[in-house]
């Protein structure tokens, strides 16, 4: 998908959110008004920028992202909104925000997915077909 094509998210309890594809979805999620945690600056340490993905979850994964959701026994039941890029079809629920957690939201993630992404293929993905 090509770089600054217009995208709706659709986001529970938040409705349509705009975005541009590749865009990084901890960003998007937060300038659409979502006040979703990023503790750790967006660089897959944390995992408070949790997300579950009703439609649209993307087939791959930063091995970052992997590694991270791996060690807190999270890989399957969540994604890390700091790793991902915005696509059409998504549908999503935060998991942690600020206002649910009384917690700060945490350092503004950068532009470009940290730290530089390399992708694998999401476990449960068939690669066949």
């Amino acid at each position: 998908m090509t770089q600054n094509t217009p995208v709706t998210l659709k986001v529970e309890g938040y409705g349509d959110i705009q975005a541009q594809a590749g865009e990084r979805l901890v960003l998007a999620l937060e300038r659409g008004g979502v006040d979703i945690l990023h503790r750790c600056g967006g660089v897959a340490r944390c995992t408070t920028c949790r997300v579950s993905f009703q439609a649209g979850e993307p087939g791959t994964m930063t091995i970052a992202e992997f590694d991270k959701l791996t060690e807190k026994d999270l890989l399957g039941s969540a994604r890390l909104a700091c790793q991902i890029e915005c696509a059409q079809g998504m549908q999503l629920t935060p998991l942690q925000t600020a206002s649910a957690t009384g917690l700060e939201a945490g350092k503004a993630p950068s532009e470009d997915i940290q730290p530089e992404p390399q992708w694998i293929t999401r476990p449960g993905v068939s690669t066949e077909g």
